[in-house]
């Protein structure tokens, strides 16, 4: 079944690749100054833009996606609307190379991205950096998710994928980078006016699910504008394609956004924000990355705040300073109390993860960076270097019986200072090359706290450089390649926990190669219309990669003391993704397809262990819309064709592990109205239907089945003034 499903797989995305070359034979060329201009022009021409035609500005100078020698994607509010997502997760459903692992909980949920990252490793969060506005977030806690938030919150995601990210983001995102990026007051005030009011409810069948969200946008003057918003979520627990129900997979959770955007002087922009998640909820289960009856339940309320302040100036009369100043604080805290399941005598008394608990980890940061710009008669360089720094504190206060504070091991306390210096140069040459070299310098401190026992004060270096290429041939073929190399520090966690601290961890290492090529072409079966085709081929070798060593598999399941972190495996990820879009006045289409390989290369690896478990099976996604342009109508259908284990010891069976799964094929589909005149201008009417044949199935990487038949719909009005 499962190598049914991923040859069927492959053979859609070879068929599909091949159809979008064949139709790009024909397409005539054209001879403008730059992408940036072409881009711009077909979509005054058109008002289109597809998903590789979107702008990413986190790799850079801005771009657009199809002509990025990197791999990258953006969900932009379009798609987060047509998602009706309940959690951020769902987010990024449909971006190749990325899925989300642990469980569909609200706090159960971390990332992954080409086969890095997964629920159950402490350290796997360390190798994906995440962003909300500049400002990194980052939580680990045993058997918990790594990032609380609300989609709500958010109009653009940015994931950059593979370890080149690394130059101007932090050494050690070997997997990649993902950037959220609030609402701003300017996206709801419609020209003319100066304030807004939008109001928006949402209901999900799958169970008793309900969005009440009100955001206020006001411009006070042409210096300044503010935006308000507020959200409330709630859901019961789900049930599966088979009528069964995921234990304390419900939920209840506030958010907030509030937001100051200034022009100081001529072309100065200062932003100042603040954002807060706040779920309180009883009697939920311990473990949230999974259903495990085993350890119980808890009383847990989780608080995730970020503020942050910006300034940019473009100085624009100075091709020599472009620049961009953020400063942030990201604090994440949770408290629990009555944990344990009694019945198997896991309570306080005999381990202290049952212990009412305060959990936190605070992070302040600042970033400085300026671009400085050249140009010649057919050559741009844009060099673009700055200075990152950022201390974070890690607390955890357990309390024995009698409420007196105890130390706890399992959540080692302490700080974590880093500091870097980076420069990435990019050479644009005849509008046909483009060369992007890079180089970043961080050093880091740890500190344990006196909490914290058998721990010494450690600091490192790491050094992360690149070199990437593109090259257009003209303006419908490119190829482009890259090589980056980084490093990841060991974690708080990893270095400190006790009783057997690893203080002797060095460095994960990883060498990262890619290439591809990129097709564009437009007016293909109508005027305006347009389709693009990028394929990236990737190869990471990773040394000294860090994982918990146990005595025995029970011992790692209850936390046992008798584990510790080693370097000992080393590992190789390797794949193609495909992405494909067409757009016209009538019928959209997107395609991703990844193929990724992840195997053990240690000298211990023996059958069982030479897959890695953290790698997904192939993927392809496809989306197939209309449009009614006269009735601002759009709909659609999306569909996931998932194979089986890539390990054949495994495939169809789950029975060593929680997380393997067999293949399977999931299909949604979606309406939105959004009239733009008439009475009903101002409304917006998003429905869907999410797993339309109500599926049992099971994502690799998530440790529950997911949801059935889902049936959603949303409504929001907003007026101006």
């Amino acid at each position: 079944m499962g190598r049914a499903v991923q040859n069927r797989a492959a053979l859609c995305a070879a068929a599909m690749a091949a159809f979008a070359a064949m139709d790009t034979v024909g397409a005539q060329e054209a001879d403008i100054e730059s992408q940036d201009e072409q881009v711009t022009a077909e979509n005054d021409k058109t008002g289109r833009v597809t998903q590789l035609q979107r702008v990413v500005i986190g790799a850079g100078r801005e771009k657009v996606a199809i002509d990025t020698p990197q791999a990258v994607s953006v969900v932009e509010q379009e798609e987060i609307d047509e998602a009706q997502p309940q959690t951020v997760g769902e987010v990024l459903r449909r971006v190749p190379g990325v899925n989300v692992s642990g469980s569909e909980r609200a706090t159960g949920q971390t990332f992954n991205i080409r086969g890095i990252g997964a629920p159950e490793s402490a350290n796997e969060e360390g190798r994906i950096i995440v962003t909300v506005d500049g400002a990194q977030k980052y939580y680990e806690q045993y058997r918990m998710g790594g990032f609380f938030s609300d989609p709500e919150l958010y109009k653009k995601v940015e994931v950059l994928r593979g370890p080149a990210s690394s130059t101007l983001y932090g050494s050690g995102a070997l997997g990649g980078v993902i950037n959220f990026t609030t609402k701003d007051a300017s996206d709801f005030i419609a020209q003319g006016d100066t304030g807004a009011l939008r109001l928006k409810g949402a209901f999900n069948s799958n169970r008793n699910g309900w969005l009440g969200s009100a955001i206020f946008a006001q411009r006070l003057n042409e210096n300044a504008e503010f935006l308000l918003t507020g959200n409330y979520r709630r859901a019961d627990s789900y049930v599966t394609g088979d009528g069964s129900e995921i234990r304390s997979s419900d939920f209840a959770a506030w958010s907030g956004l509030a937001k100051g955007t200034f022009r100081v002087g001529d072309e100065g922009t200062l932003r100042l924000s603040y954002q807060q998640w706040d779920s309180d909820a009883d009697d939920q289960d311990y473990a949230q990355v999974g259903t495990e009856p085993l350890f119980g339940t808890v009383d847990r309320h989780v608080v995730d705040k970020t503020a942050v302040v910006s300034y940019e100036n473009p100085f624009s009369d100075n091709d020599l300073i472009d620049l961009k100043i953020s400063a942030s604080f990201s604090d994440t805290t949770v408290d629990q109390t009555d944990a344990g399941n009694p019945d198997f005598g896991l309570t306080c008394a005999t381990s202290t993860v049952f212990c009412d608990a305060e959990y936190g980890y605070q992070t302040w940061q600042f970033n400085a960076q300026n671009t400085s710009e050249w140009r010649g008669a057919n050559w741009e360089n844009f060099l673009t270097y700055g200075w990152q720094t950022s201390y974070q504190i890690r607390s955890a206060t357990a309390f024995d019986l009698s409420g007196a504070p105890i130390a706890y091991g399992h959540h080692p306390e302490g700080t974590d200072l880093k500091t870097g210096l980076f420069v990435q140069n990019e050479f644009i040459w005849n509008d046909r090359l483009t060369l992007i070299p890079g180089l970043r310098l961080d050093y880091r401190k740890l500190s344990p706290d006196s909490s914290t026992t058998l721990a010494e004060e450690s600091d490192d270096v790491a050094f992360s450089p690149k070199i990437a290429a593109l090259y257009k041939f003209n303006d419908t073929f490119s190829i482009f390649g890259s090589v980056a190399h980084t490093e990841r520090f060991p974690t708080l966690d990893e270095t400190f926990s006790t009783p057997y601290p690893s203080l002797d961890l060095t460095k994960e290492k990883s060498n990262n190669f890619e290439a591809g090529f990129a097709v564009s072409a437009f007016d293909l079966i109508q005027d305006g219309d347009g389709v693009q085709l990028k394929t990236t081929g990737f190869y990471n070798d990773i040394t000294d990669l860090i994982y918990r060593q146990c005595s025995s598999a029970s011992s790692c399941l209850a936390g046992g003391d008798d584990t510790q972190y080693v370097n000992l495996r080393s590992a190789d990820i390797y794949g193609v993704e495909i992405e494909a879009a067409y757009d016209s006045d009538f019928v959209f289409a997107n395609a991703a397809y990844t193929y990724t390989i992840g195997k053990n290369t240690s000298p211990d690896a023996t059958p069982l262990t030479e897959y890695l478990t953290t790698v997904a099976p192939h993927e392809l996604k496809l989306t197939l819309g209309g449009k009614v342009p006269q009735h601002d109508l759009r709909f659609g259908w999306n569909a996931r064709f998932v194979a089986g284990p890539q390990d054949s010891l495994r495939e169809d069976s789950d029975a060593t592990s929680g997380r393997y799964s067999s293949a399977f094929d999931v299909h949604d589909i979606f309406v939105a109205w959004t009239p733009k005149e008439g009475a009903m201008r101002g409304w917006e009417v998003h429905g869907g239907i999410d797993n339309l044949f109500d599926r049992q199935y099971k994502e690799f990487l998530m440790n529950d089945p997911a949801k059935g038949r889902t049936f959603k719909l949303s409504l929001a009005k907003q007026i101006g003034w």
